[in-house]
């Protein structure tokens, strides 16, 4: 069913699409990350076949769900990139997790399938600095034996967007080279040595179909959805692994939520055999004082029914959904932090 994750998109598109008169509980409008996309669409058609609550969701980027989300033009704002404490302190926000999954490089190099390349994260690093420019060069291949590797420029393709997914693939990155930490960094939004950029994980996944040569990093969603060649890379235990839901659930195995001041978490580069090194969650982004207390009841009702009814969708399009230990944590979390004007719990 992985290949219908576009088709469900454009059947969804009157929930998911330009906003619509609003009535109230009728329509929950949130923008934000495109990783979550294809889950949020699914999650959309199946909801409101249930309840007729229509969801509006604008798949613009992480940077750009928190800007809407601060400028309160939309019930919920949604990040791959956590707000730290202090941040959400001082906008008078909360977080929480609501989906797990894979940020995967993708490769378009003909003759090369998915999951024949392997890259050292090193390697990884020094492409998207434009230390390695040709596929050949004997960094790669020392990691390639017997993979016939073409004598051809590397082009790196990268968001253009503020973007969480960026966040997470940079964050990966500044834990695995101190040049990159050094000379780039870890932002939603960062100054690329080199590349072409592609708007959401929908413009990085077209120029790395289109460009033969090409490098590229995606959600995991959509190189299934894209049919791309992902990579194999090489994790902290030192194993080349594939991007699949157990990997990446071996990556979140570890996460202490628990201890998690306002869920922030980071997953990348986590330990493990089998660890996907480029997993991270997803987060929704409300206020703590809610002025239209009905309308947020409306918002809690549909990621309730995700965490308790979404599950199996997610885990078809490989996210991994939250731990139930975790789902309890987050709806106290609703009950205790989520209030009206007067001071009124949202979620009872």
């Amino acid at each position: 069913m992985k290949k219908t994750i576009l088709a469900i998109a454009v059947a969804a598109a009157g929930l998911l699409g330009a906003a619509a008169p609003v009535q109230a509980a009728k329509v929950i409008n949130g923008a934000g990350a495109t990783f979550p996309y294809p889950v949020y669409a699914k999650w959309a058609w199946s909801y409101n076949k249930e309840t007729g609550v229509r969801l509006n969701y604008q798949s613009i980027g992480s940077g750009g769900g928190i800007k809407q989300i601060k400028a309160r033009t939309v019930d919920f704002g949604a990040s791959d990139a956590p707000m730290k404490p202090e941040e959400l302190e001082k906008f008078g926000l909360m977080q929480w997790p609501q989906i797990m999954g894979g940020v995967v490089p993708v490769v378009h190099i003909k003759g090369i399938g998915a999951g024949q390349l392997r890259l050292s994260a090193a390697n990884l690093a020094d492409i998207f600095l434009g230390k390695i420019t040709q596929w050949d060069d004997p960094r790669i291949k020392a990691n390639n034996p017997g993979l016939n590797l073409p004598h051809q420029n590397i082009t790196v393709v990268h968001r253009a967007d503020g973007s969480g997914t960026t966040w997470i693939f940079t964050n990966y990155l500044s834990k695995v080279s101190q040049a990159w930490k050094e000379q780039v960094g870890n932002a939603k939004s960062v100054p690329w040595p080199v590349g072409l950029g592609g708007k959401g994980n929908e413009g990085v996944a077209a120029f790395v179909k289109k460009v033969n040569g090409s490098i590229g990093y995606v959600e995991y969603a959509y190189a299934l959805q894209n049919h791309m060649a992902s990579v194999l890379l090489q994790n902290r235990a030192g194993n080349f692994v594939a991007p699949t839901s157990a990997n990446f659930q071996a990556a979140a195995a570890g996460a202490d939520w628990k201890h998690a001041k306002g869920y922030y978490m980071v997953l990348t580069d986590q330990p493990g055999e089998n660890s996907w090194p480029i997993t991270g969650a997803s987060f929704i982004l409300m206020y703590k004082v809610q002025d239209n207390p009905a309308q947020a009841r409306e918002v809690l009702k549909f990621f309730d029914w995700a965490f308790h009814h979404g599950q199996k969708i997610a885990e078809s399009l490989d996210y991994v959904p939250m731990p139930d230990t975790v789902v309890k944590m987050i709806e106290q979390t609703w009950k205790s932090t989520l209030k009206d004007k007067n001071g009124h719990p949202v979620w009872k």
